[in-house]
Formats: C-alpha cells, structure tokens, sequence
C-alpha cells in the first residue's frame, strides 16, 4: 500500500534558493542562498496550495521587475496574488503598502501565512476582487501594478487594471504566452505608453507607464 503523502506539494522537494536580478532571493522556509551581496532581499516563502515560487517563467519575470524597479515608499498592488510572492517581494524592496487580491480563499491564506514569515504583514493588505463587480469596495489607483494571471483574464480586466493604475504610474503584466504579447500590449495601449515585451521560453511580460 502506498504510504499517504500530500501529492499536491511533492513538487517542493526540488525547490531551492532562487535569485532574481542583483538583490532579490526566494527560498523555501527556513533555507538561505549560498552566497548573497550586502543589500540583498531575502524573501522566505511557502506556498501552500497557492501558485508563485518564482520557478515559473511568468513569476520569474515579475519578480526581475521588481529587483530593477524603484518601489521604496510606493504602494503596489497585486492583482491574482497567488501564493502573495509578488506584493511581499516589493514590501521586502521596500514598497510602503501592497494590496493582493485573488479570487481562491487558499491563495489568501498562503498570502497571510507568508507576509506574516517575511515580518511584513502589516503593510500586506489582502481582498478577494469583490472591487471587480463592487465599485463602491474599488481602491485608490497605485503606482504599480503587477497581474500575473492569464492572457484572456488580462483582455478582459483591461479597463478596470488601468483605471488602478495612477497617472505616470506602471503596470506590469504576465501570464501571456509569447504569441499572445502583441496583440495583448495593443489592448493596453489606450491607456499605456507600452514597451517592448520582454520573453522567457514561450512566456512574455509586458510593461507601461499610464498616459493620464
């Protein structure tokens, strides 16, 4: 007889310390990088039955935004937070507030749990998109703006994502496939002054500064 095991999370045995861009590190709880700089950003992470380590590409090229981009002081908001990897690396850069939102309650357990790990709960709030059919429940547009979901959701959700987006602020989206990019940053370009998608295998990220 099979011994029981919880096949769902078989796959962490393999996941080790990871670096984005110069700063930043994942690592499973309790482990730590070989080696690190003087500034780096650890960021311990579990997550639980919530997608987001960083071994995926489209979660890889976000958190390597984020280690090049200027977040200290500025609030983000993480739209399809996941496992909270994202709005917690940018409070670890040095973000002053996130807001991460999913739709799977056990993504905003995974979300709590790891904020709470990282001794950045405090500036973590979390939602569960109700402000996408709640206006009245709508936040105040920030900064930044990272969605790593899918390319359908992200066509779709394209009026209500930017009016998130505070004027001169970015976005950061991902979760395209590399043949759905183009069409993706034309869709976003009404309110978006976009930059050239940037690839990772079969995966896009797409980038921009809102217009007004």
């Amino acid at each position: 007889m099979l011994q029981d095991r919880a096949w769902e999370r078989e796959w962490l045995k393999d996941f080790k310390p990871m670096q984005f861009g110069k700063r930043l590190w994942i690592c499973p709880g309790g482990m730590t990088p070989p080696e690190t700089s003087a500034d780096a950003c650890l960021v311990q992470l579990d997550p639980g039955l919530a997608f987001g380590t960083g071994t995926h590409p489209t979660t890889a090229l976000c958190l390597e935004w984020l280690d090049g981009a200027d977040v200290k002081g500025k609030r983000v908001i993480d739209y399809g937070c996941g496992s909270g990897i994202l709005a917690i690396a940018a409070l670890k850069l040095g973000a002053h507030e996130a807001l991460g939102t999913d739709i799977d309650p056990q993504a905003l357990l995974a979300s709590r749990d790891n904020a709470e790990r990282n001794g950045v709960s405090k500036g973590l709030q979390l939602g569960n998109c109700e402000f996408v059919t709640n206006s009245s429940a709508m936040p105040k547009p920030a900064p930044i703006l990272l969605a790593n979901i899918l390319a359908g959701p992200l066509g779709e959700l394209a009026p209500l994502l930017a009016s998130l987006v505070q004027a001169k602020g970015h976005i950061v989206l991902s979760g395209i496939l590399r043949e759905q990019a183009v069409a993706l940053a034309h869709t976003y370009a009404t309110w978006f002054d976009m930059d050239p998608p940037v690839y990772r295998d079969d995966w896009a990220r797409l980038t921009g500064i809102r217009k007004r």
